[in-house]
């Protein structure tokens, strides 16, 4: 096998990351964008002692579940990875990923893994839109997604995945952008003005929020630049409008200053009949019909009686608490983005529910504090990042030994490592439900139940 060499293949699974899995001469062979059991030809681009990596060339043999009528972007940009699939085939995929995690990393061998729970609206689902903005060789500005593992942008004029309300409103700041000369940040020489579009939506109430990031206040005419985005037709209110000032050279999303440049810092939106309060830096999950589904899944899991006390760990804006507390005595929120305990105080205040607090602080410190003051849990939710839970905070859990831990996960990989912990510590994992929070790409998100043993 070389660099460059054209082969054939079948692809027999989909691994993790959403790349298509054949053999060729014993060795495992990964393909982006190819559907389980049809025949492809590929070229080979990186090679190692374990494995190789391709890039389809053609698809000799189809497989009846692939797509190709989804978006002309896709295999482009490196927002759909899955765009590829029928959606049938991509909640069955999932579900076996999730299987797979467990079974490799987990050591688990009899955990009952449920069909997928598949999204009320496969498409346009997306609350949240990111567009990172560049230039094309005239020096205009554009916007659109990153190409797969690059920062090369791949301009596009809508998106699939988010409602057409934020194609319209980047569309509209482009031209502002191209019509008031303003410049766009370059990452290679750190020069420019502005840097992304950000939207959010609510679906609940139909209120919506823009983000304008850019590395200094000094954007001309503002007042030009919002009543024209109040005069696009989009079906949502908007009710707020930010200047967001992200002068360091990073990928991180916003800066941690926001001038307002119309209505208020904030948007609100209801899940089930609960209210949130959501500003730029919440953390608010981007699916909202699935995450009502996912969480009354959570929630059924966790058997709620009314006598609970509850830690809710990673809690964001206490979208869990909240509906936590209403089926329980107490509930103890962590979270480290001090924002985020503000947005979910405040939730609690509008939703007038008293039996929720809120802790800033990271979980491997909340935790086991709570655990030095031999604070009784009924139930831990777990929910959190990609990289799983702390070390410090699990063992503080095993320490409080909750009766049930209802862990919400992002990433297979890292539940089934962290899954491994608890059932050492004491605990039997009961069941793992996936949900597709995230249609057309290789992301799902798990619930997982964990059961203290009598032990």
């Amino acid at each position: 096998m070389e660099i460059g060499q054209k082969i054939e293949l079948t692809i027999t699974d989909v691994a993790a990351g959403g790349d298509g899995v054949g053999r060729y001469d014993g060795m495992a062979v990964f393909v982006p964008h190819t559907c389980r059991g049809e025949r492809v030809l590929v070229r080979l681009v990186r090679i190692t002692s374990a494995c190789a990596y391709g890039t389809l060339c053609s698809v000799i043999e189809p497989s009846p579940e692939r797509r190709v009528d989804f978006c002309a972007a896709a295999g482009l940009c490196g927002g759909c990875d899955f765009a590829h699939m029928a959606y049938t085939e991509q909640l069955a995929v999932k579900q076996k990923i999730v299987a797979d995690a467990l079974t490799r990393i987990g050591g688990f061998s009899d955990v009952p893994v449920a069909e997928t729970l598949a999204a009320p609206r496969p498409e346009r689902y997306r609350n949240k839109m990111v567009f990172p903005l560049g230039t094309d060789a005239r020096g205009q500005a554009i916007g659109g997604f990153y190409a797969p593992g690059s920062h090369h942008l791949v301009p596009l004029s809508d998106c699939r995945q988010g409602d057409r309300a934020a194609a319209l409103w980047l569309s509209e700041i482009l031209s502002f952008l191209n019509e008031t000369k303003t410049s766009v940040y370059d990452e290679k020489t750190r020069r420019g003005l502005a840097r992304r579009v950000f939207v959010r939506l609510a679906e609940g109430t139909r209120e919506a929020m823009v983000v304008l990031t850019a590395t200094s206040a000094k954007l001309r005419e503002t007042e030009k630049l919002v009543e024209r985005l109040l005069a696009v037709p989009t079906g949502y209110t908007l009710k707020s409008i930010i200047l967001n000032i992200h002068k360091e050279p990073d990928n991180l999303l916003l800066g941690k200053k926001n001038l307002v440049l119309y209505g208020r810092d904030y948007i609100i939106d209801t899940l089930g009949d609960l209210r949130f309060h959501i500003s730029p830096h919440s953390f608010y999950q981007i699916n909202a019909p699935q995450t009502s589904i996912l969480y009354e899944t959570a929630l059924s899991l966790a058997g709620l009686s009314g006598k609970e006390t509850i830690l809710d760990l990673y809690c964001g804006i206490g979208t869990i608490s909240l509906f936590a507390a209403k089926k329980a005595a107490r509930v103890i929120g962590v979270e480290v983005v001090p924002q985020a305990i503000e947005d979910a105080r405040e939730n609690a205040r509008r939703n007038r529910i008293t039996n929720a607090e809120f802790i800033v602080g990271r979980a491997e410190e909340v935790a086991p504090r709570l655990a030095e003051q031999n604070e009784r849990l009924s139930v831990v939710f777990l929910d959190p990042p990609r990289k799983g839970a702390d070390r410090k905070a699990i063992e503080a859990i095993l320490q409080m030994a909750p009766k049930k831990i209802v862990y919400i996960s992002c990433n297979p990989a890292t539940l089934a490592r962290d899954a491994k912990i608890l059932a050492e510590g004491g605990y039997k994992v009961e069941q793992a439900i996936p949900a597709d929070m995230f249609p057309n790409t290789s992301h799902v998100e798990t619930v997982v139940l964990l059961q203290r043993q009598n032990t």
